[in-house]
């Protein structure tokens, strides 16, 4: 495979967000370019185009290193818990909207009598 196809496969699959296994035929086998990936991350490839690029962008545009901006949360929604529970697993369980004189409370079975051990047939 051609170097230049491969890293155009690459790109394909970073910039759309597809699986590697969806990669359309033409760029070649998925599993080549996905080795291909792999090895290249592990030499440093990537980074190093990056901080190439980044000089020549710097070189013809200018890039001013005074300001500096980061953005990021990793906290819980704080309203979620209103509509969802403590547990958000609990959410539209059927036992919860069951009242006592609909028809199906009526149909459940009885757990017997005190003592009889559970459900005995």
């Amino acid at each position: 495979m051609e170097a230049r196809t491969v890293l155009e496969a690459i790109f394909y699959v970073l910039r759309t967000g597809i699986q590697w296994k969806a990669l359309p035929k033409t760029f070649g086998a998925a599993s080549a370019v996905h080795r291909y990936f792999r090895f290249w991350c592990e030499q440093g490839f990537f980074q190093a185009l990056w901080v190439a690029g980044l000089a020549h962008y710097d070189e013809a545009v200018g890039v001013d290193w005074t300001w500096l901006s980061a953005d990021g949360c990793m906290t819980k929604a704080p309203l979620a818990q209103e509509s969802v529970g403590k547990d958000p697993t609990d959410r539209g369980k059927k036992w919860e909207h069951r009242t006592f004189g609909s028809p199906a409370y009526a149909r459940r079975r009885s757990g017997g009598a005190v003592g009889a051990g559970g459900n005995r047939g």
